[in-house]
């Protein structure tokens, strides 16, 4: 069986899709599976001219919005890279972003395509204030599942409440697969240590829909009752300037590392002592999950798939979202105890290794993709 993994871009940011998809592809040729790659490289800008249509809503109805036009321009993009790269043809296409999958399916009707909705493009820019529920932009985003349910084969996505949040947009949500997403175990090794000051990390692009204003004022109120800490923050993103102000004016900024992006985050991740990131909406959270394998202590806000990661005072800590006191009697419950952070760390690991393996998620679609191979 060939099959074709299509991302959006390139697989070099770490998380999510990104630190997933490449190391299931090569379980998958493992086991004698042919399995490539494709994406489309961050320089082809502007390429493609085909006409765009979509068969259940006319899109032209938001033309003129710059997240609208830019979002077809990509599509059209996508149209150009891929009929001049791929000159072969698969017995599945897998997409893991909605424009793979549509171009995909306008291109090769007769192979069947599975679209696997990781994150919510629409939800994300509402968090960081770029569009309004109300807006244009929104409505043409929130169109594009139902555009995803007539076209694809199959819908997958990563997390209970993630389907429940589609079934808004889509006619039979009950059609709708779950597989969360796994990581190959081997990546993650947990590392025996004592650090006597708590070392704190979060792992995330700098965005609003992050939370990272609620973990700062959160440290803030961890430093006044006289507890240690070291808050590590890795990645880069366009608020970055005012965190760092924000921490300044806190006065926590030499409490606090902007690393900025790096690429394996996941190799020395395990030389600290809680995992945390207060997000304010989270598909699945992969890097709770990644945490969880680095041998942490997690703590999340109950939002979206990381509450389906994160049992409350089981294997990590869970706290409304925006809720900086909630937050930081957490980070407290955490930092001061190191038998309860050893004991929440254990039982965090333990499932994700049972639950969140690379071997489950390859086994988990092996059984889809045999659904939709065709007869020979």
């Amino acid at each position: 069986m060939r099959i074709l993994q299509a991302l959006f871009f390139p697989p070099e940011q770490p998380g999510g899709v990104s630190s997933m998809v490449p190391f299931m592809l090569d379980r998958f040729n493992r086991r004698g599976w042919e399995t490539e790659l494709f994406s489309l490289p961050k320089r082809v800008r502007g390429k493609g001219t085909e006409e765009v249509r979509f068969s259940t809503f006319d899109w032209e109805a938001y033309a003129g919005n710059p997240v609208v036009d830019k979002y077809i321009q990509t599509i059209k993009d996508y149209i150009w890279w891929t009929r001049m790269r791929i000159k072969t043809t698969y017995d599945i296409i897998h997409a893991h972003h909605p424009i793979a999958c549509l171009v995909m399916k306008r291109l090769f009707p007769d192979t069947p395509v599975l679209m696997t909705v990781h994150s919510s493009y629409e939800r994300e820019l509402m968090l960081n204030g770029k569009i309004r529920k109300d807006g244009p932009e929104y409505a043409f985003l929130t169109s594009i599942y139902r555009e995803l349910e007539e076209q694809a084969d199959q819908l997958i996505t990563v997390s209970n409440s993630f389907k429940h949040y589609l079934s808004d947009f889509v006619q039979e949500p009950e059609r709708i697969g779950v597989i969360p997403n796994g990581f190959d175990e081997k990546r993650f090794r947990p590392v025996h240590h004592e650090n006597q000051v708590p070392q704190l990390i979060s792992v995330c692009r700098l965005v609003p829909a992050k939370g990272l204003d609620t973990l700062l004022y959160a440290c803030a109120e961890l430093k006044r009752k006289g507890h240690p800490f070291v808050l590590h923050l890795i990645g880069d993103g366009p608020i970055r300037p005012e965190l760092e102000a924000l921490a300044q004016e806190l006065g926590i900024y030499d409490d606090t590392i902007f690393y900025g992006y790096m690429l394996h985050p996941e190799d020395f991740m395990p030389f600290f002592d809680v995992f945390v990131l207060p997000s304010r909406a989270e598909a699945f959270g992969s890097v709770f999950a990644e945490a969880a394998l680095c041998g942490l202590a997690i703590v999340g806000t109950d939002v979206g798939g990381i509450a389906e990661q994160i049992e409350h005072g089981v294997n990590g800590l869970l706290v409304p979202v925006d809720d900086v006191h909630a937050l930081a009697a957490a980070l407290e419950k955490v930092t001061s105890d190191s038998m309860y952070r050893y004991q929440l760390s254990r039982v965090a690991l333990d499932k994700a290794l049972n639950t969140y393996s690379m071997s489950r998620v390859v086994k988990q679609l092996r059984s889809v993709y045999r659904t939709y191979r065709k007869e020979s």
